[in-house]
C-alpha cells in the first residue's frame, strides 16, 4: 500500500512532460517562417494628404515619383517592427518608398512584394493575413 503513492506520482508527472513536448513540438510547427513573409509590404496611398486609402483605390503597381494625382502603392519593409497605419492615418515617409524599382531582398536579389491585404486598422507590419478560413464564412450542410 504504501508503494502505490509514489508510483502514481511519478506516471503524472510523465505524462505532464510527455504533454509539455508534445505540446511544445506543435508550437514550434506553427510558427511563422520568416522565409514566407515577402520582403515589402504595400499600402495604397494619397501623397497629398499622406494618409493610407483603401486598397481598392489602387488599381495597378504604378509607381510615384514626386509628381502625378491619384492613390499609389507605398511599399515598407516587413522586416524591422514597422507598423502600418489605419486606413485614414498618416504614413510616415520615411518608412518606405513609392518606388519599388530600387527594392531589394536581404541578400541583395530582387525583393517579394505584397500588395494589400494588410489589416485596414493598422498594426504589425509583419503579420500579413494569408488567407484561412476566414471571418464571415458560411457554412453549410448536406441533405
Amino acid at each position: 500500500m504504501t508503494q502505490s503513492g509514489p508510483r502514481r506520482r511519478m506516471r503524472s508527472a510523465g505524462i505532464t512532460l510527455g504533454l509539455t513536448a508534445l505540446v511544445a513540438a506543435s508550437l514550434t510547427g506553427c510558427s511563422n517562417n520568416d522565409d514566407d513573409q515577402p520582403d515589402y509590404a504595400a499600402i495604397c496611398v494619397d501623397p497629398e494628404t499622406q494618409q493610407r486609402a483603401d486598397d481598392d483605390k489602387c488599381k495597378d503597381d504604378r509607381e510615384y515619383h514626386g509628381s502625378g494625382a491619384g492613390f499609389f502603392w507605398f511599399y515598407m519593409a516587413t522586416r524591422g517592427g514597422a507598423f502600418v497605419p489605419p486606413i485614414g492615418g498618416r504614413y510616415n515617409t520615411a518608412d518606405g518608398s513609392y518606388s519599388s524599382s530600387g527594392l531589394r531582398n536581404a541578400g541583395g536579389g530582387t525583393a517579394t512584394i505584397k500588395r494589400g491585404g494588410l489589416d485596414t486598422k493598422g498594426g504589425n507590419i509583419g503579420t500579413i493575413s494569408r488567407g484561412g478560413f476566414g471571418k464571415a464564412g458560411k457554412g453549410s450542410s448536406g441533405g
